[in-house]
C-alpha cells in the first residue's frame, strides 16, 4: 500500500483532485485516474452494487498506480467498516453521520487498541501480507487509516463542530443531494437554507483545522467550493464522464454529418 499518502494530504489544505468510480472496475482504472493527474479515487459501496471482493481487487488496482483510496462503506456496521480497513482501504468514508456520538462509534470500528476496538488481523491486506511487531503494527495502522465523515442531514450541520473536534475524524465530506433532500430543498443547491448550511459546515471544518471535501458535477463548482475552502474535490464519477464526452462527439458526429 502507498505509504500513508491519504493521512498525509488530510494534512494539507492545498487542492486535492479525484474521482468517484461507481461502475468500471476495471484492472487499468488506477493508472487511467493516475495518468489524468488525479491525486485519490472515491469508491462507492453506498450506490454502486460493488461488494467487498471487488472493491479489493480495486483497491490493489490504486495500489499498483500508487494513488491513494477512499472507500464508500455501505453502512456504519463494524463487519463493513473493519472490513474495508482490512482490505487495505488508506480512507473511509461513511454516509449520514449526524453527531460526534456516531463518529466516535465508527472510529471504535476503524482503530486498533488503544485507539480503538477494531479486531486484529495482521499479515493480511491491509499490511501487505507482512510480519513484524504486533505493537508498531497497530500503531501503524492507526497512523494510516483516516476517516471522511459526510455531512448530509439537518442533524450533522447542527452538529458539524462538534463532529470536526473529535480527535480521529480527518475530514467533513458534504453530501450535497441527500442534505438538500433533508433540508426541504431538493436539489436546490442555491437556496438559502442549503447555502446557510454549507456554510456552518465550512466554518466548522476551519475552527478545528479538518480537511472539507465534496464531489462535483462540473469544473466550475470545483472552482467555487475550493473558493469556499473545500480542499477535496471530486471530480464527477466514472459513468457520467463517459456519458457526457461520449454524447457530446457523437452528437457533434451526428450533427457534421448530416450537414455534409
Amino acid at each position: 500500500m502507498t505509504e500513508h499518502a491519504l493521512s498525509s494530504l488530510v494534512q494539507r489544505r492545498d487542492l486535492k483532485v479525484g474521482h468517484f468510480i461507481v461502475e468500471f472496475a476495471t484492472p487499468g482504472i488506477g493508472h487511467i485516474l493516475k495518468g489524468a493527474g488525479c491525486d485519490f479515487a472515491l469508491l462507492d459501496m453506498e450506490h454502486s452494487g460493488f461488494g467487498f471482493e471487488t472493491v479489493k481487487s480495486m483497491l490493489r488496482y490504486m495500489e499498483a498506480a500508487q494513488l491513494p483510496a477512499i472507500v464508500r462503506c455501505p453502512s456504519r456496521d463494524y463487519h463493513h467498516i473493519a472490513r474495508a480497513c482490512d482490505m487495505g482501504a488508506e480512507g473511509v468514508m461513511l454516509p449520514m453521520v449526524g453527531s460526534a456520538k456516531e463518529a466516535r462509534q465508527i472510529l471504535d470500528c476503524m482503530k486498533y487498541y488503544p485507539k480503538g476496538h477494531r479486531g486484529v488481523a495482521l499479515g493480511v491486506a491491509h499490511d501487505n501480507y507482512r510480519g513484524g511487531a504486533v505493537g508498531s503494527k497497530l500503531e501503524a495502522a492507526n497512523e494510516r487509516t483516516t476517516l471522511f465523515c459526510q455531512i448530509e442531514t439537518a442533524e450533522g450541520v447542527a452538529n458539524a463542530a462538534e463532529i470536526a473536534a473529535v480527535d480521529g475524524v480527518d475530514c467533513l465530506w458534504v453530501g450535497h443531494f441527500d442534505l438538500s433532500a433533508s433540508l426541504g430543498v431538493p436539489g436546490q443547491f442555491d437556496h438559502p437554507k442549503f447555502t446557510k448550511a454549507i456554510d456552518k459546515v465550512v466554518a466548522a471544518a476551519r475552527k478545528h483545522k479538518k480537511a472539507l471535501g465534496r464531489l462535483v458535477p462540473n469544473v466550475e463548482t470545483g472552482i467555487e467550493y475550493n473558493r469556499k475552502g473545500f480542499d477535496f474535490i471530486c471530480y464527477s464519477g466514472d459513468v457520467w464522464v463517459l456519458q457526457t464526452a461520449l454524447a457530446e462527439a457523437v452528437s457533434r458526429l451526428r450533427a457534421a454529418c448530416k450537414a455534409k
